[in-house]
């Protein structure tokens, strides 16, 4: 599942999309933030992932980075792409799990036992397919997953965002908050490692690592909508009660 499928388009550039998205949503226009959350939800997540080495853990982060987004949105200016914003945002939240799961555990990787991050969606063949084949990609990629969480953090991230997102040097070093040559050096070396490891062409792999499937994505935007109309309900009766006469 892409970022944009099922996504009505806007007019204009996807910088002005963003844009016009984010107008609509600080104009009180709720439903354009699930539009907002559906065109970046595959990038973020995939980068919460890579960074956080845990399925579950990085839906977590990327939930409380979109409701980070939606509270802060009226002081986006555009001086960086959303997508750059969004990014740092969800960054920000993974770095700080860390942070705390270090001072819990003293140890500063996140260890999961659920490390093959398989999406059962993605383990039906297609019509042109056989099943044979399918389960044969599908335990490549496990493969190819498994070795990228053995990677250290920071060369799994550039090569998330490099080789699966196909994000430029330019975008990943805004990102990420590093000079371009740092990207491509640890970019370079990112994929050293996975041939060392793989003796195989990963690139053609690549693509399809972190299956974003349907499931998960609804799932995310379900929960971050809940979390929004519980926000806005409590703040309405603390509204009312602040207006009513007191005796």
């Amino acid at each position: 599942m892409t970022d944009t499928a099922n996504v009505p388009s806007l007019s204009g550039t996807a910088v002005d999309d963003d844009l016009a998205i984010v107008r609509r949503i600080v104009a009180g226009d709720r439903p354009a933030f699930e539009l907002l959350m559906r065109r970046h939800n595959r990038r973020l997540y995939r980068l919460a992932r890579a960074t956080l080495h845990d399925d579950a853990e990085a839906e977590d982060a990327l939930q409380d980075a979109y409701l980070c987004a939606y509270r802060s949105l009226n002081q986006f200016r555009g001086d960086a792409a959303l997508s750059t914003w969004l990014s740092r945002l969800v960054l920000n939240e993974c770095y700080g799990r860390l942070r705390r799961h270090a001072r819990r555990e003293n140890v500063v990787p996140i260890v999961s036992s659920n490390t093959a991050g398989i999406d059962i969606e993605t383990m039906h063949p297609s019509d042109s397919e056989s099943p044979d084949s399918a389960a044969a990609r599908a335990e490549m990629r496990a493969l190819i997953e498994r070795k990228l969480d053995e990677l250290p953090e920071s060369f799994r991230t550039v090569f998330i965002l490099r080789s699966v997102e196909e994000m430029s040097v330019e975008e990943t070093a805004q990102c990420l908050d590093i000079a371009e040559a740092t990207v491509r050096s640890r970019h370079f070396r990112a994929k050293s490692l996975l041939r060392e490891s793989l003796a195989r062409d990963i690139d053609v792999a690549a693509s399809e690592l972190f299956g974003f499937a349907g499931a998960r994505c609804d799932r995310i935007v379900a929960n971050v909508m809940l979390r929004i109309d519980e926000r806005s309900k409590r703040d309405d009766s603390s509204q009312r009660d602040q207006h009513e006469p007191s005796d």
